[in-house]
């Protein structure tokens, strides 16, 4: 890794976060948020981890995009991130689709959603633009990417995963030279290119793009008077930088942030029931993958204040007890007994209800004797006394989302029309 310069880039940058997308593949869990404000972690968002990398390496610029189903997004920014200054050259915009440059026009893709702001952009004079994904977890030093892309010269450097090649199927993959200079950029390719010198990896694109910001606005401008493009970073601006100036890939282990605890660099797009669910529950193993108790690189978010955790009752077999599990504050586990689960603020998990491998969102209420196993509750939910979800995987399908690999969503919707 690369020793940071005297005066850090991150203070001439603006970081743009990304933040419009539905996420389709969460299902119920973004019928009422986008992808980046549903709940991760016991505590945050997930576009926190986004806005806190940003923060933590020092860039004080920070404008968020958003468009589907803003609402709680939008909320939860206006409560957590609402501590910059512009006295001290600070700024934290949050940009909806709000029709600025035509009356019909929303965001028609994830470039025209900075080009429809390139007047706050050009307002605030700064020398480089860190494009990025507000729908990602994991931590990263954007300063180490901003000096290599001005020591290489580069239009445009993508932060890249390295992946396993057959991996890279579901991924826009970058094909590289020996000197990490982007040659090629192909969108979830059947035969991923491999990177120079080993055959079996590829480098994945992250969503993560450094740009002077001269440079990015022209482009930008270049590609909205084009009427075959379709507005988007990953299918229009980069490819054309690829074929017509210079693009460099950023290795993502050289800024990754790891704690003394964490072996690899973590990454991970939670977009899907399975994969948000094994990341929430990872967290509750002993050393997890991604450390989020890492003092020096902290995951900000907007801290309510709420009582400690309380766990009540002490009977052989109504006993309030966690194991291998996170457990927010403002909870009460009367009686019940969790193992590998993680708690948001505010859950009541009553007498006798057992929950193991649940991820249970804010405001959940479990009943008496409830069974729950392997699953995903959403915000607000109330568990009927009794219910069991878990053991009859015939029954689980009918009633919930419940994913090939065994993973049960639960609405109050879906409760509502449960025969119970």
């Amino acid at each position: 890794m690369v020793e940071k310069r005297v005066q850090p880039l991150a203070r001439d940058a603006m970081a743009y976060v990304l933040a419009g997308g539905r996420g389709s593949r969460l299902k119920e869990l973004t019928d009422r948020r986008a992808k980046p404000a549903v709940y991760f972690g016991g505590k945050a968002r997930i576009i926190d981890f986004a806005l806190s990398n940003a923060l933590n390496s020092g860039i004080r610029r920070i404008g968020v995009a958003t468009q589907y189903k803003a609402h709680s997004l939008i909320r939860h920014m206006q409560r957590g991130w609402n501590f910059f200054r512009p006295e001290r050259n600070e700024s934290f915009d949050i940009l909806p689709a709000s029709q600025r440059v035509s009356e019909t026009q929303w965001y028609e893709g994830t470039a025209d959603a900075v080009y429809q702001n390139i007047d706050i952009i050009q307002d605030y004079g700064v020398e480089y633009m860190v494009i990025l994904a507000g729908d990602h977890v994991y931590k990263m030093d954007y300063e180490y990417m901003l000096q290599q892309h001005v020591d290489s010269g580069a239009d445009v450097t993508i932060g890249c995963l390295e992946v396993p090649r057959m991996e890279a199927v579901g991924f826009g993959v970058v094909h590289v030279d020996e000197n990490d200079r982007i040659i090629d950029f192909v969108e979830k390719p059947a035969d991923p290119p491999a990177i120079p010198g080993k055959p079996d990896s590829s480098f994945a694109s992250m969503g993560i793009y450094v740009f002077h910001t001269k440079f990015l606005i022209e482009e930008l401008r270049r590609d909205a008077a084009d009427p075959n493009s379709s507005r988007d970073f990953g299918k229009d601006i980069i490819p054309y930088i690829v074929k017509n100036g210079k693009a460099v890939a950023h290795r993502f282990a050289q800024s990754c942030v790891r704690s003394d605890f964490e072996r690899e660099p973590y990454w991970r797009d939670v977009g899907t029931i399975d994969a948000y669910w094994q990341a929430n529950v990872d967290l509750t193993a002993i050393v997890p993958e991604l450390d989020i108790y890492d003092k020096t690189w902290p995951i900000w978010t907007y801290a309510e204040i709420n009582p400690p955790a309380k766990f009540v009752h002490d009977d052989e077999d109504r006993r309030g007890s966690a194991v291998s599990s996170l457990v927010a504050g403002d909870c009460i586990i009367s009686g019940a007994t969790l193992s590998n689960s993680l708690l948001f603020t505010g859950v009541r998990a009553n007498s006798y209800s057992r929950l193991e491998g649940a991820v249970v969102l804010p405001s959940v209420k479990i009943g008496r004797r409830a069974q729950l196993k392997n699953v995903v509750i959403d915000h607000g939910v109330t568990i009927p006394e009794g219910l069991v979800v878990g053991e009859d995987i015939d029954l689980d399908a009918k009633r919930f989302r419940r994913t090939e690999s065994g993973i049960c969503l639960i609405t109050q919707t879906m409760i509502d029309k449960l025969d119970i």
